[in-house]
């Protein structure tokens, strides 16, 4: 059976559920997943998985510096088996899809500061979390909102844009992928 890593990094936890989606998913399929947060994840027991999917939001225009650092650091170890990457930004989330330029250009960013090459990669929409955020990002995130043409300033609720049917067939894909490699 072949087992499957996921790694995330999650700000406000709108990547932590994609994650968990794409777990639950690769786990309805038979497969042995390990789903786990970049700060939780043990180097022991890396060599077993056969497929690695790792995903981080975007902040202030970049991804999390340490999951950089780590894919850096593992990038030969990534490029030995089946690899993906998702990579979730509110920027993905305007209308029209008008800021899919500008999420693809921070995940080619990110792609070109590690070296890595991961055989499928994704962009997934985000969420406006207002209820996680402090006064100050509250208002920040309104007037970005604001300026993008968003209808949901109410920040007394959250907004979840996430394509969950898209998360799925990023992960069949993947699965389809993974189980063409005579590796794994």
């Amino acid at each position: 059976m072949a087992q499957i890593l996921v790694v995330y990094v999650s700000e406000e936890g709108q990547t932590e559920r994609i994650a968990g989606r794409i777990a639950a998913v690769a786990g309805a399929q038979g497969l042995e997943v390990r789903l786990t947060d970049l700060a939780g994840l043990k180097a022991a027991g890396l060599e077993a998985a056969d497929g690695v999917i790792v995903g981080a939001s975007v902040h202030v225009g970049h991804h999390p510096r340490e999951l950089r650092d780590w894919v850096r650091a593992r990038r030969d170890w990534l490029a030995a088996r089946p690899s993906a990457f998702f990579s979730v930004s509110l920027v993905a989330a305007t209308p029209g899809g008008q800021g899919l330029p500008e999420a693809q250009r921070l995940l080619d960013a990110f792609l070109e500061q590690t070296g890595w090459r991961p055989d499928r990669t994704a962009i997934f929409a985000g969420a406006l979390r207002y209820s996680r955020y402090g006064l100050l990002k509250r208002v920040v995130m309104k007037n970005i909102a604001r300026r993008a043409g968003s209808p949901d300033l109410d920040t007394h609720r959250d907004y979840e844009y996430t394509d969950w049917a898209g998360v799925e067939r990023f992960t069949q894909d993947f699965l389809a992928l993974l189980a063409s490699d005579p590796d794994a």
